[in-house]
């Protein structure tokens, strides 16, 4: 689980709700016709912009981002190692039916202990990696556009509510529902915008790049462990994948 969306999330909304709840009720800022144009209209919008596989695949992502987190570059070096010093002892055959922490590793060694050829196995990791990494890729560019769509459809409904307003000005009763249109999807858009669709596009681009490291990491390391790399060559390796403070001294 990913703490620190949780948190910002719930804790951006608490805020805003809180600062609502102080001014007055909640029932005030609750419009159906401005829920509909926000939130519904941007929806198909945005799934006008992708094809729907993209669209229905960028939520998939997100749920994965939340709740799938990035394994940890030192415990998999870690792994790297002790797999490492297995293979240069007991030869590949020892690591077949290893389990491990990454889905990526685990794979990679399979194909290592089946005896695919080196070429081989980069060109099949590698390939997983890019594919990997274009589904952040596109979930994030699905909710980047929501984040572009949710404040114009907002203005949207913003002049729907002032058209209502100056249409029926003879009759008082109707201009307050109609002003309440004009603000409310103006509010909806800002926030879906700015504390729902944007950060998490963010939050996939990050994903993206985080998980983009560890393959790459786990590329080189596969290959090392294949051609018979000393494990400390493999360490000296797996160092240049961590800031400096967390590098472990050599040897």
């Amino acid at each position: 689980m990913d703490l620190a969306s949780i948190i910002g999330i719930l804790g951006s909304f608490i805020i805003v709700v809180g600062a609502i709840m102080v001014g007055g009720p909640l029932s005030m800022f609750a419009d159906v016709a401005s829920v509909l144009i926000v939130v519904v209209g941007s929806t198909f919008v945005v799934m006008y912009k992708f094809s729907l596989q993209q669209f229905t695949g960028a939520f998939k992502v997100a749920i994965k981002a939340f709740i799938v987190k990035v394994p940890n570059a030192d415990a998999l070096i870690e792994e790297v190692l002790e797999v490492s010093r297995i293979a240069r002892k007991e030869g590949l055959l020892a690591l077949d039916g290893r389990d491990s922490t990454s889905p990526f590793f685990k794979m990679g060694l399979q194909l290592i202990v089946d005896g695919q050829p080196p070429d081989t196995v980069r060109s099949i990791l590698e390939k997983e990696r890019f594919l990997t990494l274009d589904r952040h890729r596109w979930g994030a560019k699905v909710f980047s556009a929501f984040a572009d769509v949710a404040p114009a459809m907002g203005m949207i409904g913003t002049l729907v509510g002032l058209v209502q307003m100056l249409a029926n000005m003879s009759d008082p009763k109707a201009i307050g529902p109609a002003m309440a249109v004009a603000l409310l999807t103006t509010l909806y858009g800002a926030v879906m915008a700015f504390m729902v669709f944007g950060p998490m596009s963010d939050k996939l681009t990050l994903r993206m790049s985080e998980e983009a490291k560890i393959n790459a990491m786990l590329i080189d390391a596969l290959t090392s462990i294949q051609s018979g790399t000393n494990p400390r060559v493999v360490e000296q390796l797996m160092n240049a994948y961590l800031p400096p403070a967390k590098r472990k001294a050599e040897g």
